[in-house]
């Protein structure tokens, strides 16, 4: 019971009978005792876990193989990378089981500490396999990256899929778009579906978005990543029709959505502006939990719903997001000037400022481009002057368009000409053709007072 339990949705019943079996004075078993730890790590309870370490030395089960590695698991979830040390060192009879344990706790921190355990490994006689390979790629920097390539190939794992594929994968997110697709030509076999995905995205980061569409739609079972991958080349590449087909055959495929697939989709709406396409993927979002607390996907409904027309489903969204961050605040208020309520605008600036938020120069533009379309002229020249001697912001070319129409729109030509001369780069062609068309308006004379 104790067993499944640990591996049920409810853990904790798990320790609460492990205690009434202590308490009884039933021996502990090495069965009993890893399920039980496998219970403290998926609560994250290094207090239990302690306890139940400490029942297991008196047993002597700590030392073996099968137990000790259930120990360097625990203390590694618990982030407790000395202890699960200390595990291994007690370990009578390690065996790659024991070693791999300890790769995974040393990976998800550093990369050149892993690296040291995998040479340790190989120095007490043990060989890797692709498990150990897997485990230090996984978040290995570029240098540790070429070093573990190197030993790969050396012993032979280099046409592995499960190596092959996470060495790609760990090219591609250290940037290395290069050595990845060079890895991936040189595969005898085919592509596995992670090293699919991991290509397919570099693909997507060079705007090759049809090549990986064709690589994606060849894979036989794709993962959710893979959907992902081509729902956003899509996206990208304006397939907006074909984007909400393939979403609709991977839901039939039993796939769950994710804050990813939300991404893709929610960015489709915003640049059709199909506000009740929208709403039903905010209806879905909500029914089946996917992105639900996810400031990510939050802001991105922010988005949608001002690019859509809906600046009430807007601030139905703000309001109910249990984080904001600057974006979402940036967004509410660029929505308000956008739909013609500056005064709004400025007001939410103030609260966002009283929430404890600085703004940066994006949520500077917007309400700068609030008091623009609203003529806000004193207000936005305050905000101006406060970019740089209050918020320490470099005011950029958009900044400075927003502020010369403004001013030459209400014909304050001889303040615009001022802007413009002290503007630290070359004014563009916007700027100049906004103060001309002033000129023409207001007449050349308005400039000399």
């Amino acid at each position: 019971m104790i067993t499944a339990f640990a591996k049920s949705s409810t853990p904790e019943k798990a320790l609460e009978l492990f205690f009434v079996m202590s308490s009884e004075g039933l021996s502990l078993t090495e069965t009993t005792f890893t399920s039980v730890l496998n219970a403290c790590s998926g609560l994250c309870v290094p207090e239990f876990g302690k306890i139940i370490h400490a029942k297991a030395v008196k047993r002597n089960l700590h030392t073996s193989a099968f137990g000790g590695s259930s120990l360097i698991d625990f203390y590694g979830k618990c982030s407790l990378r000395n202890d699960a040390r200390k595990a291994f060192d007690e370990i009578s009879e390690k065996n790659i089981v024991s070693w791999n344990s300890l790769l995974n706790v040393y990976s998800d921190e550093d990369s050149c500490a892993s690296l040291g355990v995998l040479k340790e490994t190989l120095c007490f006689g043990f060989k890797p396999n692709e498990i150990s390979f897997s485990s230090v790629l996984r978040t290995a920097s570029c240098l540790v990256l070429r070093q573990l390539h190197s030993l790969v190939i050396r012993m032979g794992y280099d046409n592995n899929d499960y190596v092959s594929s996470a060495i790609i994968a760990s090219y591609a997110s250290n940037g290395n778009d290069s050595d990845a697709l060079a890895c991936g030509s040189a595969l005898d076999s085919q592509l596995s579906v992670v090293a699919t995905n991991a290509i397919a995205g570099i693909y997507n980061r060079s705007s090759r978005f049809q090549e990986s569409k064709e690589l994606l739609l060849r894979l036989e079972t794709p993962d959710v990543v893979s959907w992902n991958v081509l729902l956003t080349a899509c996206a990208r590449n304006g397939d907006y029709a074909q984007a909400f087909d393939l979403f609709n055959h991977m839901r039939t495929l039993g796939h769950s959505v994710d804050k990813y697939t939300a991404t893709s989709l929610l960015s489709i709406c915003s640049k059709i502006n199909n506000l009740s396409m929208g709403k039903s993927l905010h209806g879905l979002l909500v029914k089946t939990n996917a992105g639900s607390s996810d400031t990510l996907v939050h802001n991105i409904l922010l988005d949608m719903y001002v690019k859509c027309g809906s600046l009430e489903c807007c601030v139905k969204v703000f309001d109910e997001m249990d984080e904001r961050n600057l974006i979402s605040w940036t967004a509410v208020i660029s929505g308000l000037g956008l739909h013609g309520r500056p005064h709004e605008a400025l007001i939410w600036f103030k609260r966002m400022e009283e929430e404890g938020f600085v703004p940066d120069n994006v949520a500077l533009l917007a309400v700068l481009s609030a008091c623009r379309h609203g003529g806000l002229v004193e207000e936005g020249l305050r905000l101006f002057e406060c970019m740089k001697a209050k918020y320490r912001v470099e005011p950029e070319m958009d900044h400075y368009v927003c502020v010369v129409d403004l001013l030459c729109k209400y014909g304050r030509l001889r303040e615009a000409e001022l802007v413009i001369d002290e503007m630290p780069f070359q004014p563009n062609a916007v700027i100049w053709r906004m103060f001309l068309q002033g000129c023409k308006r207001y007449g050349v004379e308005a400039i000399g007072g």
